[in-house]
């Protein structure tokens, strides 16, 4: 039996759009697309920490969906 691989990213949020936030990974200091429904729950400043299956698109800026996402009081 498979078990699913779950990623987290630490980020800042740079955009909010209805479907999707542009972040901006503290580890790699790249913007990258997250997909989610809960998009409009978060403001641009704020440091989130965000769950994923660890597939993230070839495309610019690289895009992942989101399985979890919450806010951070601290920016990792």
């Amino acid at each position: 039996m498979e078990t699913a691989s779950c990623t987290t990213m630490c980020a800042t949020v740079r955009e909010v759009c209805p479907c999707h936030l542009l972040v901006c990974d503290h580890s790699t200091d790249q913007e990258v697309l997250v997909h989610t429904p809960e998009a409009c729950c978060f403001s641009c400043g704020e440091c989130v920490c965000i769950h994923f299956s660890g597939a993230m698109t070839m495309s610019i800026p690289p895009q992942i969906t989101a399985t979890c996402i919450h806010r951070v009081n601290r920016c990792c």
